[in-house]
């Protein structure tokens, strides 16, 4: 697919945006504004929801129901924590996929059928028979629909984080992009309730037997909620300009030197700084998450023995903290600039997991809940602003591929492996400093990566597509 970049004052030039990412003042815009951002949020929980719930259910059921017995616990949570990388490896597949038709048709149709797929591909996993019933189709039933979900999750979070970040207002736009970044803390919420509720009100046995398959099946619910707020919105006006000057162009296409690709291939052809950017600002990120909310209960369940209701707990209170955390967070990279913020959470990201691990290690409730909180206090700096930034790198007519690109291939490498190395490296070990080495290397390739950022606050999208155009006119 091509479209013919013209010049800036063409018929299928650059249409000045009265609206989108211009300055919001009245408030029907701003109400306006509001139900883009809870359709954001509603499909972004349901995806959080649904990955944390896996995740937890890797270390305190999946290990047993869907593999062989072994003696060795650690065994059983690596090959769990296996099928948990699956569904990252599947995300940046669903990333190029929801982002080519995106980018081509629309952040909402998209966002609808992610919301469907996530959500039917969690539910029939409580339905899944255990090792014990069906042997080795067990986990082959439940990688295959960890692939599936995984495919839809990499479509969700760059067409969300785009629907709010180009409607929102240029000098507030770190605001009210984090919001969907919220929705994170928010969803692992609602699966932390879920799991604890379960587990106050059965025994072990019976939480491990059927009690699970609840928090699954409960997932239709969020899903249907989500789908509907999604159908009351509308693609932001500088979307619909750029869709309009895409079939206008395509429509007129001659085939000369001003014909341009959109999509994964052009993006990573034209602004591969801003891909590699993009993909270095979200690796320490993400190792650093789900270093605090995967590999954590592993590290204190397993090693420490500290009851799972407990943990459930302290975490339930962390991920409430967060949430009321990550929007001020964004306020302040609108205000200080985004490179302040990601660059000061990567530099205290270092020293994380030193202050941690000792913390965490005395089995008590305090020591644990400040081990944490300061965990997600600094990947809340880290990850509030992703959506504004990563926004302001790419054109309209690709910023889906790029932003969904840039932040799904890196959870390859980042998050699916973080809970798997962790858990090798404490294994053979015996010891967790090697394991904040690792936490403390990844902060590193952030801390790089923002230092070669260029500060993007309260720049205009409008401004980013006709400077495009220019480029493609050379």
């Amino acid at each position: 697919m091509s479209i013919q970049q013209q010049s800036p004052t063409g018929t299928a030039g650059h249409r000045s945006s009265t609206t989108g990412s211009a300055d919001v003042s009245d408030s029907t815009t701003k109400r306006g504004l509001y139900r883009v951002v809870s359709a954001s949020m509603a499909g972004t929980i349901v995806e959080w929801y649904e990955f944390f719930l896996y995740a937890t259910a890797s270390t305190l059921v999946f290990s047993k129901i869907f593999f062989p017995e072994n003696d060795n616990p650690a065994v059983g949570i690596i090959a769990a924590f296996s099928t948990y990388a699956v569904g990252f490896i599947a995300r940046p597949l669903g990333g190029v996929v929801f982002a080519h038709f995106g980018d081509r048709f629309g952040r909402k149709h998209l966002l609808q059928v992610a919301i469907v797929i996530v959500g039917s591909s969690t539910f029939l996993m409580g339905c899944l028979p255990t090792f014990h019933t069906v042997g080795y189709l067990a986990p082959a039933l439940l990688v295959a629909l960890r692939f599936i979900q995984g495919i839809a999750v990499g479509g969700e979070w760059g067409g969300a984080v785009l629907l709010v970040a180009e409607h929102s207002p240029n000098k507030e736009r770190g605001y009210w992009a984090s919001w969907p970044q919220a929705a994170l803390p928010l969803g692992n919420l609602l699966a932390t309730i879920v799991l604890l509720v379960l587990s106050w009100t059965l025994t072990d046995d019976q939480f491990l037997h059927w009690g699970w398959r609840i928090g699954f099946w409960l997932s239709i619910v969020i899903v249907a909620v989500g789908y509907y707020i999604r159908t009351k919105v509308e693609d932001a006006p500088i979307f619909q300009e750029t869709q309009q000057e895409i079939e206008e162009s395509a429509a007129g296409d001659s085939g000369d030197n001003g014909t341009v690709q959109y999509g994964v291939f052009e993006v990573l052809k034209k602004y591969p700084r801003g891909v590699l950017t993009a993909m270095g600002l979200r690796f320490g990120e993400n190792v650093l998450y789900y270093m605090v909310v995967t590999f954590s209960i592993t590290y204190l369940s397993v090693w420490q023995d500290v009851d799972t209701s407990s943990i459930l707990g302290i975490i339930l209170i962390a991920h409430f903290c967060q949430f009321l955390v990550v929007p001020l967070v964004g306020r302040l990279s609108d205000r200080v600039g985004r490179r302040p913020v990601l660059m000061t959470g990567a530099f205290l990201g270092l020293f994380w997991a030193f202050a941690a691990f000792p913390l965490l290690s005395t089995g008590r409730t305090v020591p644990i809940f400040i081990a944490l909180m300061l965990g997600l206090g600094v990947h809340t700096l880290m990850y509030a602003g992703q959506p504004a930034v990563m926004a302001e790198m790419f054109p309209t007519r690709m910023r889906y591929a790029g932003v969904s690109f840039g932040y799904q291939v890196t959870a390859i490498i980042a998050g699916s492996l973080a809970p798997i190395i962790a858990t090798a490296l404490l294994s053979h070990f015996d010891s967790w400093i090697p394991v904040a080495l690792y936490v403390a290397f990844a902060a590193a390739v952030t801390l790089v990566s923002t230092m070669a950022l260029r500060e993007t606050r309260g720049v205009r999208l409008e401004d980013i597509d006709a400077a495009d155009r220019e480029r493609n006119l050379r």
